[in-house]
């Protein structure tokens, strides 16, 4: 069933996805589904929501991503966008973090059996990461995680020099841009694009907003 929704979905948003990675998002799917009857990672359990939701979804995600860089997932859950982003981008350096221990032992146990190099899976918070990563990622990501302005408070000392950060953020993000636009500008930042996608089988309306540095005048 996970193969025919990413099948169709991916074919529906104009994405490639090879039957390797298909095979990837199958052991994903399954071990998230097993290990959720045992404790709560995600509330989308079921094959079409797991593909759309969660693959499809990180997937629009990917299409920014540049080969080689250093990611950061921050509030990563059940290591989404982080274990679809890496499924499809081997050759960038993953890194996740979430507060949730049972979440991050999920993610190590996916990793392990997808064999992947180059991806951590931190328990803790993002704001104790400063100490050993500071402005050591290209690319910090979050979905749901928090309002704007927290998320860039938390992720700028981290994040590396010409470093940007993607929000992934649902159907009201056009309100909280607004909201915060302000409050991002204070702390050196700026909203530099928003593209919103309609994910596939009508399951919602999605926002990538774009945030970097401000440039000096």
């Amino acid at each position: 069933m996970i193969r025919h929704a990413l099948e169709q979905g991916t074919r529906e948003m104009g994405l490639d996805i090879s039957g390797e990675a298909i095979r990837s998002f199958e052991l994903f799917a399954d071990q998230l589904k097993k290990w959720n009857r045992k404790i709560n990672l995600t509330t989308i359990t079921n094959d079409e929501e797991i593909a759309v939701k969660h693959i499809i979804d990180a997937l629009m995600l990917a299409g920014c991503v540049r080969d080689g860089e250093r990611v950061l997932d921050v509030g990563s859950g059940a290591g989404v966008p982080a274990i679809p982003l890496k499924i499809v981008k081997p050759s960038v350096r993953v890194t996740s973090v979430d507060a949730v221990g049972k979440k991050i032992l999920f993610q190590r146990h996916v990793a392990r059996l997808l064999g992947f190099r180059g991806f951590e899976a931190i328990h803790g918070r993002v704001e104790d990461l400063a100490g050993i990563h500071a402005h050591g990622f290209d690319l910090i990501v979050s979905r749901a995680f928090s309002r704007l302005e927290q998320f860039v408070g938390l992720a700028a000392p981290l994040l590396a020099e010409d470093g940007r950060l993607i929000a992934m953020k649902g159907p009201g993000a056009a309100d909280e841009i607004r909201a915060d636009g302000e409050r991002l500008a204070s702390l050196g930042f700026e909203i530099v694009s928003v593209t919103p996608y309609r994910l596939p089988f009508n399951k919602g309306e999605r926002n990538l907003i774009g945030i970097a540095p401000r440039k000096a005048a």
